[in-house]
């Protein structure tokens, strides 16, 4: 089953069935997508990664050493995609949501998981005047507390115009394995203080001391985005060569912050407490 929003200017498919995700969001008067568009292909491959954004609790990214350590013990991780050696983003996009509530332009998904530990996930969706809202709350429901970290994984569009702003004061170096290694200053070619356009080569880094601000421009598509995220002081860049999309991610923590000195980012969690990350996307036609 699909939900289907809608404001004034802009309309949202959601399919709770995979993962809580976002299919498509489009220009009402134009189809234009504003994420990168699901075809029917996309959406039969039941693969939430094929769509438009996916919620990432309780954690973000790739976790390494075959787990981490809670205030109970150590807890065992197994690897969740066929695509990646290390246990990914969570556990809530690999499972169905259910619909708490929906109205014209707004909906609430709700996740009660039992995996990797007992945790309530909301996800609050709501269209105003061309604004995609998306809040993403965790609540710790089992008896011990646990390490937990949010994130969205959002896909845009990419074209040869397409840029960005997104103001960052490290960035944190990778190694083959996509673990990060050093935080160093952000280099010449990944410096989004000012509007430029995406590098041609790989990408696929966290960025710190973010301000939640993020700016993307599409002058070949007619549109720009202006982004705000709240409870996120990171985010993460993903730009595969020669292919038409890219992500940027707001989220929590940096990748394997479970391993990290201080765990940055992170929030131990005790039964009932709540943690919280919002963004929103503002359309403007340009």
């Amino acid at each position: 089953m699909m939900l289907e929003l809608e404001d004034n200017l802009t309309h949202l498919t959601l399919s709770p069935a995979f993962g809580g995700s976002i299919v498509n969001w489009t220009v009402r008067s134009s189809g234009q997508p504003l994420l990168r568009h699901t075809d029917q292909q996309a959406l039969a491959s039941g693969l939430p990664g094929k769509l438009g954004c996916f919620p990432l609790a309780p954690w973000s990214n790739r976790v390494a050493e075959g787990g981490f350590v809670n205030p109970a013990g150590w807890l065992a991780l197994e690897p969740n995609s066929p695509l990646d050696p290390l246990p990914i983003h969570g556990s809530a996009w690999q499972q169905a949501w259910q619909v708490v509530r929906q109205s014209t332009d707004e909906a609430v998904l709700q996740l009660d998981s039992t995996i990797p530990f007992a945790y309530r996930a909301e996800q609050r969706f709501q269209l105003r005047d061309g604004r995609l809202s998306i809040t993403l709350r965790v609540t710790h429901l089992a008896e011990k507390a646990a390490w937990h970290g949010l994130g969205l994984h959002p896909y845009l569009p990419r074209r040869p115009g397409t840029q960005l702003q997104a103001k960052a004061s490290q960035v944190w170096m990778s190694d083959a394995t996509k673990l990060p290694t050093e935080l160093a200053t952000v280099p010449i070619e990944w410096d989004f203080q000012r509007l430029k356009l995406l590098p041609e080569t790989l990408v696929d880094n966290g960025f710190c001391q973010w301000d939640g601000h993020c700016l993307i421009q599409q002058p070949d598509l007619g549109y720009t985005l202006e982004c705000q995220a709240t409870g996120s002081d990171y985010y993460l860049l993903y730009c595969p060569p020669g292919l038409d999309f890219f992500c940027f991610e707001p989220v929590s923590h940096p990748v394997n912050a479970h391993h990290l000195p201080g765990r940055p980012g992170l929030k131990l969690l005790e039964q009932g407490q709540s943690a919280e990350l919002g963004f929103s996307l503002q359309y403007s036609p340009l």
